[in-house]
């Protein structure tokens, strides 16, 4: 009798037909934009369908077609404050239409607004699991455009919207411990990622120093990020005064837009503001810097942090969010006590001091900050994102 060869064969990969609802995507330039297109890449690179649904954007029309997977481009309307920005209307009948034809897995619901709001209820009546991330501290930002009277509402609203998922994902577990003292429930820490091949020492460019106006031995002080009032320019201005105080030819280079933009030009002549850079060029403007300040206090993570340290940069920032992950005090770089400008001036310009009578000192903490990123890989972080979704259904 002839044997039969049983040949195991491995089991495929399940997969995922998932609409993600979002009120920002690129082109446009936020945290919250590239690190879900770096999310939304990495599910469909593991072969996950992705249904898009997001605001029509005027000035975004053209690429988007050319995202290669299912998009729903909705109305919206311009977000206060941020004219490149649209807050996605309510569009609940039409989500409902769209998902009976084309049933998904999974609703993953990134921002709150209308838009969300829609979309969560649209799930919830056609019995789809739901799931939403917390991306942006709206509560916190309240007291910066003159509505904090109305933080303890937007709490409760957030509180409800997300407590009517299945789970929320937060980016670090001191989020998550914040956000369960005040009520809300399911909550996962997904972290986020770096590209270390974009963001690198490697790109630093001599030529662009130049067209700076600076020399070699100058310490350029970079900033990126929204220039808005809750990003905190009170505290990046006093810092860098305290820096020019130790190094009084360093230069304060400004990457980014916002509406803080002309007041900070008239209380820093002599900075370079940039505009807004992406990719290739943006890595290029980081890793040609020195000294990296974060000064905010309402982050949610703050993907600048990782993507300075990939640079190659040493830092001051506060003792939150994606600092208190993975900065190390002393070691790659520096963390103040969350609010206490005073420490984050000190700090900067004993930093300053450091590059300038301690350079090999410098330079090591540099270094630990690009190492401490290389184990940062986004496909590390999209891999742990993927078993949590595929564990709710």
């Amino acid at each position: 009798m002839e044997s039969i060869l049983i040949e195991q064969l491995p089991a495929s990969r399940r997969t995922l037909r998932l609409a993600v609802v979002t009120e920002t995507y690129p082109p446009e330039v936020n945290g919250v934009a590239l690190s879900l297109f770096r999310f939304v890449e990495g599910l469909r690179a593991r072969n996950h369908e992705i249904q898009l649904i997001r605001p029509r954007q005027d000035h975004a029309e053209q690429a988007a077609q050319g995202n290669g997977f299912d998009e729903v481009l909705t109305g919206g309307m311009p977000i206060p404050r941020y004219p490149d920005l649209k807050m996605g209307l309510p569009a609940k009948r039409a989500l409902i239409k769209q998902w009976l034809l084309r049933r998904p897995d999974l609703v993953h619901i990134v921002t709150e607004g209308p838009l969300g709001w829609s979309a969560l209820q649209a799930a919830l009546k056609l019995k789809i699991p739901v799931c939403s991330d917390f991306r942006t501290n709206f509560h916190s930002y309240s007291q910066h455009y003159g509505i904090g009277w109305l933080k303890k509402s937007i709490v409760g609203y957030l509180r409800k919207f997300h407590n009517r998922t299945l789970l929320t994902m937060v980016p670090t577990e001191h989020m998550r411990a914040e956000l369960a003292a005040t009520g809300f429930s399911n909550l996962r820490v997904v972290a986020r990622g770096v590209d270390t091949q974009l963001f690198n020492p490697e790109r630093r460019s001599e030529s662009l120093r130049r067209e700076w106006g600076v020399t070699a031995d100058t310490l350029v002080v970079i900033h990126v990020g929204r220039l808005a009032a809750e990003k905190n320019p009170a505290a990046l201005m006093a810092a860098f005064l305290a820096i020019r105080q130790r190094q009084p030819r360093a230069r304060l280079v400004l990457v980014g837009e916002g509406p803080e933009a002309k007041a900070l030009r008239s209380k820093l002549p002599d900075a370079i503001f940039t505009g807004a850079r992406r990719g290739e060029d943006l890595a290029t403007h980081y890793a040609s810097g020195d000294l990296f300040l974060f000064p905010s206090l309402t982050e949610t993570f703050g993907n600048v942090t990782l993507e300075a340290m990939a640079s190659g940069l040493p830092l001051v920032a506060y003792d939150y969010a994606a600092a208190a992950q993975h900065v190390r005090h002393c070691s790659n770089g520096l963390l103040a006590p969350y609010g206490s400008t005073d420490d984050f001036t000190k700090m900067a310009g004993d930093l300053a001091a450091m590059h300038a009578h301690e350079p090999a000192l410098f330079s090591a903490m540099g270094r630990n900050a690009r190492l401490t990123t290389e184990s940062l890989d986004w496909a590390c972080v999209v891999k742990q994102l993927e078993t949590l979704l595929l564990s709710i259904v």
